[in-house]
Formats: structure tokens, C-alpha cells, sequence
């Protein structure tokens, strides 16, 4: 199947979409031996496709790698910033070789992250049509007598209905509750945007579960380590 060649590249593990839309640019990528330009798609089953002359490492040339993060408050889940604020490369960075989030979580919120050099996992795991559960615990406050039914009901984030929230209720203390909010969507900030429509105010939120897979309580924050094969199954 064709597809654009900075996605390609980036799939090959080699650079981000960004960088290999710079490298297509330079003229340092060739299909069939003709220079490509922004824009060019390739099928890698018939078609050649040289970075620097060198083909893109297949899939079972390339070990893959993958990362579990406690991920702390204060760093935001991208490569590179360029308001040059903290990033959670930079806390894998003795994995010793180049990963990527899959998915997000924002600045304010910490928990489970998975990183990784497997295109095709992460499709899986972020694709809304295979509706891979993410559990949050959230730290709330307000009425969350009336913001419960509101949560679980039908909602809407920018215009588009969300998949219906599994939400529990926890303890309450000092005024804040705890609640635990199932979703298999990913939109941008969701489960804060979804709190605020409610009435409530998010003090705390953490990512604990994605699929099967739960974030390991021996991890402090800003620790990582590899997943475990029988991890890798359940994500698979």
C-alpha cells in the first residue's frame, strides 16, 4: 500500500515526520533511484526507497523497543520543545535509541507512558477504532453528586460526540474526591475538558492503566524501564 515517505521514515524508526520532511527537502531521499520531493508516496513492497543512499531498516532487521515511564508532572510528552521546556525524552534517554510517545499526557498530569520505536503498535494502541481503554485516577473538586451522570452520559468535545466514560467514585478527603474515569478515546486534554464540563476542578490526575497493562508501582517518578513479554502480549 502506498503512503506519504515521511511517514515511511518515520515508521523505519530513523527520524520524526517533521525531520524527515526536512531530509525529503534536502534532496537526501531517493524512490527508484530518482530524488523525491514533499508530497511523493512509495509502496515499500515494489519500491526502493534510499535515506542517504541506504535503505530504510525493515522490520526484521530492527529490534524493537519498548518503554514503560512514570511519568512526573512538568514535562511534556514530545521529543523536542521548542519553548524549550522539559521533555520526557530526555528522561529516557539512556534507553539507547530513539522512541517516541505513544499518545500523550500533558504537562500538569503524570502516570503511565508508553514509548516506543513500533509504528504499527502504536497505531494500534492510539487509533480510536480499536478502543483501547485508558484509565485515569482524578483528583477533584465540586458537586460530584451532579457531575457523575454528566461524566458517564452523552458528552461532546469539539463538536464530536465522545464514546461513553466508565466512572467511579472514590474517596473523599478535605474536600477532594478521587474518581476513576475509563476512556478509549484521546483527545487533546479529554478527561480534564470532560471534568470542567461537569463543574468539577482537576487538582491532581494520573494515568494508571492503558489496555491491560498498568503502570508499575516500583517505577518512582521520572523512572522507566522495558516492558515484559507478557506486557507486550496483552498490548498486541
Amino acid at each position: 500500500m502506498e503512503e506519504r515517505l515521511q511517514k515511511l521514515i518515520s515508521a523505519s524508526g530513523l527520524t520524526s515526520r517533521r525531520g524527515a520532511e526536512d531530509w525529503i527537502t534536502a534532496g537526501r531521499v531517493t524512490v527508484n533511484g530518482r530524488v523525491a520531493a514533499l508530497g511523493d508516496k512509495a509502496d515499500l513492497s515494489r519500491d526502493q526507497v534510499l535515506v542517504d543512499g541506504r535503505p530504510l531498516p525493515q522490520e526484521e532487521d530492527k529490534q524493537r523497543t519498548y518503554l514503560m515511564l512514570n511519568k512526573p508532572r512538568g514535562y511534556v510528552s514530545t521529543l523536542s520543545d521548542e519553548k524549550g521546556r522539559k521533555t520526557v525524552a530526555q528522561l529516557v534517554s539512556g534507553c539507547g535509541c530513539r522512541v517516541w510517545p505513544v499518545g500523550r499526557l500533558d504537562m500538569d498530569s503524570e502516570g503511565l507512558l508508553l514509548l516506543t520505536d513500533d509504528g504499527a503498535l502504536t497505531h494500534r494502541l492510539i487509533h480510536p477504532s480499536h478502543q483501547v481503554e485508558k484509565e485515569y485516577l482524578v483528583w477533584v473538586t465540586g458537586d460530584v453528586d451532579r457531575a457523575l451522570p454528566i461524566l458517564s452520559g452523552p458528552m461532546e468535545l469539539d463538536g464530536e460526540p465522545l464514546a461513553p466514560a466508565q466512572v467511579r467514585r472514590g474517596r473523599t478527603s478535605g474536600g477532594v474526591s478521587q474518581l476513576s474515569i475509563i476512556i478509549h478515546q484521546g483527545k487533546n486534554r479529554q478527561v480534564r475538558r470532560m471534568c470542567a464540563q461537569a463543574g468539577l476542578t482537576v487538582k491532581r490526575l494520573k494515568r494508571v492503566r492503558e489496555g491491560q497493562v498498568t503502570l508499575d508501582r516500583a517505577l518512582a517518578p521520572g523512572a522507566w524501564r522495558r516492558l515484559t513479554e507478557a506486557e507486550l502480549a496483552l498490548l498486541r
